[in-house]
């Protein structure tokens, strides 16, 4: 069930977002919660609350809170208006609890959760948020946090190791502190037949004291898009590298339905490096249905070695895998509802559903 509303505080207009939606049954997809006994553990949800002028002088604050059956985020953003030809400033706090199966899940053959074991990352962030005034076809920003990473276990205590015994921190105590500096730039082209988009992420930990984390950490997207007809194929390549100190989760995961599909999240394995290769061609079957065939493929690059407790080499992931199938999408006025079917190296196969561009 939804719920929108809007509250008129003098000249100002704050509005509500509720959200919540009650799963009635996911035994199939998911296993029992964590707590059966409490009636708000299967409650799924989202509240948005916006204040367009919470001094009187345009600042516009921003507060959400996302729940899921394993997952919450927690965000507050306070954004000072600026002219358009300064960058725009933000202020964030923001603190999320999400399972971290990328890395620590079970190998390929394995359902990544097994309801026992789990290990939760709890990430408190902090920090400042710099948007420069996009061009033509550029558009970047800048954001200097603090960020605090707390390994939990189901019950919300904190853990140091992993089931074999092996610190899952780098610091080998209970949580990871580090000061991040993170550059993000993205250039974007696009006419009737054909689009191109390229980003680049570049993310330092800076020492500012002993203990805290020193890396530096390269991603990129880059994507093309080609219109045949009705056609349309999309190729895209996702590389990524991260050099310094580092902790197993900081490693990039690579398998899953946004990256390889026809493998469970971090199935193929993780490393310090990575490379994974998209590729999907669209063609519309009705008014509102889409179909499309796909194939992908992904590589640690032989970096699984170089992240600090193997965890990768240790659960038997292979480091690469491909994997191909057909799939739908179907427009409706709730989004687009995604239908995927996917076949792996290993002949096993995988059905996937989603939905993108659900409107708040």
């Amino acid at each position: 069930m939804g719920a929108q509303k809007s509250i008129h505080a003098g000249k100002a207009k704050i509005d509500f977002n509720v959200d919540l939606t009650h799963k009635l049954c996911g035994a199939l997809l998911v296993p029992p919660p964590r707590d059966s006994s409490n009636p708000f553990s299967q409650i799924i949800g989202r509240l948005c609350v916006k204040h367009p002028g919470l001094f009187g002088r345009n600042e516009k604050l921003d507060f959400l809170w996302d729940k899921g059956l394993y997952d919450s985020n927690l965000l507050f953003a306070f954004r000072r208006p600026r002219a358009e030809r300064f960058s725009q400033q933000s202020f964030v706090i923001q603190h999320s609890i999400a399972p971290e199966i990328g890395v620590h899940g079970l190998r390929t053959e394995h359902y990544p959760h097994s309801g026992t074991g789990w290990i939760n990352l709890s990430r408190l962030s902090a920090g400042v948020e710099l948007t420069e005034p996009a061009t033509s076809n550029w558009s970047s920003s800048t954001s200097v946090r603090f960020e605090h990473v707390r390994p939990i276990n189901n019950e919300g205590r904190s853990i140091m190791t992993d089931v074999d015994g092996v610190p899952i921190t780098c610091s080998g105590r209970s949580h990871d502190n580090m000061f991040v500096l993170k550059q993000e730039s993205q250039y974007a082209t696009a006419d009737e037949n054909n689009f191109g988009r390229l980003t680049f992420q570049i993310e330092q930990g800076l020492p500012l004291l002993s203990r805290w984390l020193i890396f530096n950490r390269f991603k990129f997207i880059a994507s093309k898009g080609v219109r045949a007809g009705p056609a349309l194929l999309v190729t895209s390549l996702t590389g990524g590298s991260i050099v310094g100190d580092m902790a197993p989760y900081q490693a990039f995961a690579i398998g899953g339905p946004g990256s390889v599909r026809g493998y469970t999240e971090g199935a193929i394995g993780s490393g310090r490096s990575c490379l994974v290769a998209n590729n999907e061609l669209t063609v519309p079957l009705t008014k509102l249905l889409e179909g499309v065939i796909f194939m992908d493929y992904g590589t640690d690059l032989g970096s699984a070695h170089l992240v600090p407790g193997y965890p990768a080499l240790r659960q038997g992931k292979p480091g690469y895998g491909f994997g191909f199938g057909y799939g739908f999408r179907f427009n409706s006025k709730l989004g687009q509802l995604r239908v995927d079917y996917a076949i792996n190296a290993r002949h096993q196969k995988t059905l996937y559903f989603g939905i993108n561009n659900v409107a708040s």
